[in-house]
C-alpha cells in the first residue's frame, strides 16, 4: 500500500527540528505527533522509523545527500524514509529521485572511510579507536547502529517466565528467554504491549536485559533497607522491589518530580508496597543525611552521557560533547560519594552507568576508592557467581551490544569494610 506524498513533508519538517539537537529526539517526535493528530498509527510509525534511520546513519546519509540534485534536506529525508519502507511504497517521488535512491542503495558502504562507516562523531570515534583499535570500534559502532530488541522483565510476584511465554504465544507474540537475566524475555518483532492483560496486570515490564542485570547485582534480599539513589522512572526500582519479595523498605530517590510521577502508576500495576518514592533537591539533601549508615544496599545508576543506549537513542551521539561529559564526571563522583554515606558497615554500594567511556566508568570507580578507604572493590566475577549469572567478567561489569546483545552498561560493586 502506497504512503501518501504528505509523509515526505511531515518527515522533513520534524527532521529539521530534530537535527538542531536542542533536545531528545523522542520528545520532539512525541510533540510533533500531538500537534498533528490526523497522522495515523502507520504514518507515525514510518516517520519515527525514518527519523531514527537517519540519526543512526547520519554521517553516510549526509555524504549521499550532498551528491544528488535538489535540496539536501529533502534528500536526507528520502534516505531516512527508504530505511523505513520500500522505495516503491513512497508516494510523491519524482522519477529522478526514484533513480537516485536506487543508485544509492547499490553503493558498497564497506568501501567508505572508517569514520563515515562508524556513523560516530569524530571525537567519539577517535577516543574509542585509541582505546580499542579501529576494527573493534567499527564492530561496536555497527551493533550500536542496529535498532535494539524489545526486552521484558517478568514480575516474579505475579507470574513466572514459562507462564508469560505461554500467554504471550496466544496473542500471538513470540519471545525467547534472555541468556543472562533469569526473568528476562526477548520479544521477536515489536508488538504493542500496552493493551495486553499481562501488561495491565503488572506481570511484565519493558526493561533492557542489561538494566535487569544491573538491578540483580545489587543482591537485594527480603527485609533489607535498600536505596535506589537515582531512581528515574523506576525500572530498576521495580526489579529490586520484586527481588525483595515486597518486604523491607526500598527508597526511590530522584531530583526530578516528573520522573518520580512516572514511577507511581508502574508501582500500582506491579503490586509492590515496599517502595517509598522520595523527591530530593540534590545529593546532599537532608532526607539523604537522615539515613546515613542505615542502608544495606545502595544502587547509584548515575546520570551519564548515555552513549551505551545509542541503539535506542541514536541522537545522543550527535548531541553529546566532551565538555558536557567532563562536567558529568564531577557530578558522578559527588553523587557516588554522597550515596556512600548511606551504606552501613558490611553493606553494598553499586555504581552503574549506561556509558562506554572509561572516564565515566573505571576512572570514577578508581577515584572513589582512592578517597574512601572504608570501601573496597568486590570483583564482579564474585558478584556474578553469587547471583548465578553466566557471564565472564573481571573486576567490573561491562556489557556491550555486539558481545551481549544488551545496551552498553558498566557497573562496579563496593563493600563498606
Amino acid at each position: 500500500m502506497r504512503l501518501p506524498p504528505a509523509i515526505i513533508g511531515h518527515t522533513e519538517e520534524v527532521l529539521r527540528e530534530i537535527l538542531r539537537f536542542t533536545g531528545p529526539a523522542d520528545g520532539t517526535l512525541s510533540r510533533y505527533f500531538r500537534d498533528h493528530p490526523k497522522l495515523g498509527s502507520r504514518e507515525r510509525g514510518v516517520v519515527a522509523e525514518a527519523v531514527y534511520g537517519l540519526l543512526r546513519n547520519k554521517a553516510i546519509y549526509t555524504s549521499f545527500a550532498e551528491s544528488g540534485n535538489g535540496p539536501t534536506m529533502r534528500r536526507m529525508t528520502l534516505l531516512g524514509l527508504a530505511d523505513a519502507v520500500s522505495i516503491e511504497s513512497l508516494g510523491g517521488l519524482s522519477d529522478e529521485e526514484t533513480e537516485w535512491l536506487k543508485r544509492v542503495a547499490e553503493i558498497n558502504r564497506e568501501l567508505m572511510p572508517p569514520l563515515m562507516r562508524s556513523n560516530l562523531p569524530q571525537w567519539l570515534f577517535d577516543k574509542l579507536v585509541a582505546r580499542d583499535g579501529e576494527a573493534a570500534t567499527l564492530e561496536l559502532a555497527h551493533a550500536m547502529n542496529q535498532p535494539a530488541p524489545l526486552d521484558l522483565r517478568v514480575n516474579s510476584l505475579k507470574a513466572n517466565r514459562e507462564e508469560v511465554v505461554a500467554t504471550l504465544a496466544e496473542a500471538p507474540i513470540l519471545c525467547v528467554p534472555t541468556p543472562y537475566a533469569p526473568l528476562g524475555l526477548r520479544v521477536i518483532k515489536k508488538p504493542t504491549l500496552q493493551n495486553l492483560p499481562l501488561f495491565k496486570s503488572g506481570a511484565i515490564e519493558v526493561q533492557d536485559e542489561g538494566s535487569q542485570l544491573l538491578a540483580q547485582i545489587v543482591g537485594a534480599k527480603r527485609g533489607e533497607m535498600v536505596v535506589d539513589f537515582c531512581a528515574g522512572a523506576g525500572g530498576k526500582t521495580l526489579a529490586l522491589g520484586a527481588t525483595m519479595r515486597n518486604t523491607g523498605r526500598l527508597y526511590a530517590f530522584d531530583v526530578s518530580e516528573k520522573r518520580l510521577a512516572k514511577l507511581k502508576p508502574r508501582m500500582a500495576r506491579s503490586g509492590l508496597s515496599n517502595i517509598h518514592p522520595v523527591l530530593i533537591a540534590h545529593e546532599n539533601d537532608g532526607k539523604v543525611k537522615r539515613l546515613a549508615g542505615k542502608i544495606d544496599r545502595v544502587l547509584v545508576d548515575a546520570p551519564c552521557s548515555g552513549l551505551g543506549t545509542l541503539r535506542r537513542n541514536p541522537d545522543v551521539k550527535w548531541r553529546q560533547t566532551p565538555e558536557a561529559i567532563a562536567e558529568m564526571n564531577t557530578k558522578q563522583i559527588a553523587i557516588l560519594s554522597s550515596a556512600a554515606r548511606l551504606v552501613k558497615s558490611g553493606g553494598r554500594l553499586v555504581y552503574g552507568t549506561c556509558s562506554l567511556l572509561d572516564e565515566e566508568n573505571e576512572a570514577i570507580a578508581a577515584q572513589f576508592l582512592a578517597s574512601h578507604e572504608d570501601f573496597s572493590l568486590v570483583p564482579m566475577k564474585d558478584v556474578l557467581a553469587e547471583q548465578k549469572i553466566a557471564l565472564e567478567m573481571d573486576d567490573y561489569l561491562k556489557l556491550l551490544p555486539h558481545k551481549h546483545q544488551t545496551d552498553g552498561f558498566f557497573a562496579a560493586v563496593f563493600v563498606r569494610k
